[in-house]
């Protein structure tokens, strides 16, 4: 919802500063991959007159490498929830303007206040979702809990998220432990799951996962709700499952980078993104899970309904939100996944 690798596209003319050729204003968006419809775009541009220059990306590290900067030349970026904070703090990120916003009300209550930013000062939540097993019901019965890929039924024909949220996550929940949990023991003892873990595995990979299993290259994987739906759709014998020892939740949040020249611009868009119309538009494309209430009842009832996008109240008792790590935490986690990555 974290990683998900390094495929660029855009769309709209390259320019300088805030104006394209002819002097047209630009916005220039940096977000996940599948995360606007087609028309998304286009229809903004031409109510507008605003060209969005904009690219995608797969996972919270890259795009956080490409504007740690502070001179990456970008207005929005989409952090996961657990990235607000270490981005504010490293004064990457600039406030928002509520009375520029005048479609905040159509926020779901739990993304109204949500733990990670109660004021909605620094980032409006825009998609959420889950990670757990997509697995191919041809292989044999379906997975119940993390531990089992850690046993040798998917060997060679398994991955895991390119992700060290996700992976150490994973082992954390698999111990029975916090996915949040951050002392230097349970991240080592995450770190050995994993080296346990990894001689199963074909790789380490977000997105790129999903034409792999829907080719049947691949039996089961760690991946995030979005991309299991997504792969579902093409193959409809594939499954998704939330694992019984626990799982991460997090939300996808659109923030304005503090380097932006563009806020006007940039409100703008949000508040486009916030309409119940447009909200409603891109999920019905994209099969996502929306954090916008009011787009609910727009959605068509057989995605509202997939239980891979929207889980029930019990399953969804078993999540857990990713939080942000203390700092040192954060660079012994960097430095496991480093190890791991290498070993």
């Amino acid at each position: 919802m974290i990683s998900r690798r390094k495929t660029l596209f855009f769309l709209g003319l390259a320019g300088v500063a805030g104006c394209t050729r002819g002097n047209r204003l630009r916005l220039n968006v940096f977000n996940w991959s599948n995360y606007v419809g087609e028309n998304t775009l286009p229809a903004f541009e031409a109510e507008t007159g605003i060209r969005v220059r904009y690219a995608i990306y797969e996972s919270n590290e890259e795009m956080l490498a490409r504007v740690m900067t502070g001179n990456s030349g970008w207005d929005l970026v989409f952090p996961s929830n657990y990235f607000v904070g270490p981005m504010r703090e490293m004064s990457l990120l600039a406030p928002l303007d509520h009375s520029r916003l005048g479609q905040l009300g159509n926020l779901d209550r739990i993304f109204q206040r949500p733990e990670w930013d109660p004021e909605l000062r620094w980032s409006l939540p825009y998609m959420w979702g889950s990670s757990g097993i997509l697995f191919n019901t041809r292989s044999g019965a379906a997975p119940q809990s993390w531990a089992e890929l850690w046993t040798t039924r998917y060997r060679g024909r398994m991955t895991m998220l390119d992700d060290p949220a996700e992976v150490f996550g994973a082992a954390l929940k698999k111990l029975g432990r916090s996915l949040n949990a951050s002392s230097e023991v349970d991240l080592r003892s995450a770190l050995q799951e994993a080296l346990h873990q990894k001689p199963l595995l074909r790789a380490y990979l977000n997105a790129e996962v999903r034409d792999q299993i829907v080719a049947g290259d691949i039996a089961a994987c760690q991946t995030w709700a979005t991309t299991a739906q997504q792969a579902i759709d093409a193959a409809p014998h594939l499954r998704y499952v939330y694992p019984l020892e626990g799982y991460a939740l997090y939300a996808d949040c659109a923030v304005l980078l503090r380097e932006s020249n563009r806020a006007d611009l940039a409100h703008q868009f949000l508040d486009y993104l916030l309409r119940a119309d447009v909200a409603a538009g891109i999920v019905t494309y994209s099969r996502t899970a929306t954090a916008n209430a009011a787009a609910r009842s727009r959605i068509p009832a057989e995605i509202s309904s997939l239980k891979t996008l929207y889980p029930d109240p019990e399953t969804m008792a078993r999540g857990e939100w990713f939080a942000p790590l203390a700092a040192q935490a954060q660079r012994l986690r960097d430095r496991l996944w480093t190890e791991l990555k290498s070993a």
